[in-house]
Order: C-alpha cells, then sequence, then structure tokens
C-alpha cells in the first residue's frame, strides 16, 4: 500500500464546508485553509465570516487507493491533475500552510507570476517563495500554489525575507 501524499481538490463552488464534512465522515483527512472576513448584509449588520482561502479548493491527504472514495464524496468535482494522473503536492506545503495560517494573518489574493520573488528565510513558512508586495502597515508576500493557479497574501517582516534569484551561469 501506498502512503499518502497531499493533493488539491477542485469542488462546486461554495460546497467546500459540506465536502470536508463528508471526508470526515468517510475517514480521509482533509484540510480547507480558511480566513477571517468582515461583510455588510443589506439590513446594514455585519458578520464575520470564516471564507475558503482557495475558494473551491481544499486538500486530501490520501494514498491512491483512495481516489476513487475521495471522488465520489458529493461536492467533488475532480483531484487536481497533470495528465491523466492526480498531482500530489509538493512535501511541506500544505503542512507549512497549515502551522502558518495560526500564526499569520492571510487573505486571498489574485495570481501573480511575475514581480520580485523573494524566499522566506524564518518561521513556519521557511523556505517557502513567493512575491513581495508592500502594504500601507508592511510588506506582504504572495505564495503562489502554481497546481491549482491560487495565491494568498500573508503579512511578514522584511528581515524574514532573502531575495531570489535563478543560479547564474557561467
Amino acid at each position: 500500500m501506498s502512503s499518502p501524499n497531499w493533493f488539491a481538490v477542485f469542488t462546486r463552488s461554495h460546497h467546500e464546508k459540506c465536502v470536508v464534512q463528508q471526508l470526515s465522515e468517510r475517514g480521509i483527512e482533509s484540510f480547507l485553509p480558511l480566513y477571517k472576513a468582515t461583510h455588510q448584509w443589506t439590513n446594514h449588520r455585519k458578520v464575520m465570516l470564516d471564507l475558503p482561502l482557495f475558494p473551491n479548493y481544499l486538500f486530501v491527504n490520501i494514498a491512491p487507493q483512495q481516489r476513487i472514495r475521495t471522488l465520489e464524496v458529493p461536492g467533488v468535482l475532480s483531484l487536481v491533475s497533470r495528465g491523466n494522473s492526480p498531482a500530489p503536492l509538493p512535501d511541506g506545503e500544505v503542512e507549512g500552510l497549515r502551522t502558518a495560517l495560526q500564526l499569520r494573518v492571510f487573505e486571498p489574493h489574485p495570481y501573480l507570476a511575475v514581480g520580485a520573488k523573494v524566499r522566506i528565510k524564518a518561521g513556519p513558512l521557511s523556505g517557502m517563495e513567493g512575491v513581495v508586495l508592500r502594504k500601507k502597515s508592511g510588506l506582504r508576500v504572495v505564495l503562489a500554489v502554481d497546481l491549482i493557479m491560487q495565491s494568498v497574501a500573508v503579512e511578514v517582516d522584511a528581515d524574514e525575507l532573502e531575495p531570489f534569484s535563478s543560479p547564474a551561469y557561467a
């Protein structure tokens, strides 16, 4: 039996929380990163909501044999794949995100492919690479999950970053 890997799951819109509950009932380990957002309804009432950090996506830690059980869950549309086979996420990426969510403020951000690339050199996100943005109160790094073409922004201190450059060719 193969060891489990983390995979991205594509879900129906606004069904992420229901899918996580169904996966849990079936004994499948899942992770739905959430962030807090304030919304104002039409009656001028403000409400704090927990929303998915990556809309329509969540993560499952499964062995290849559990793929069918995962796809049978109502609301699951597919496992994110490359070609005909599901593509596992790089080791530590989900665990780093899971740890960092407890320590930092995250919010969704449009996917970026260009900009000043940096590597985080300290903390739970150590080793992850992203693009630097400036915001009024400080620095943010946009971390991209390339497999699902989604990004998140996280607040960081400048001393936690180092420039990331491609190796020079002689």
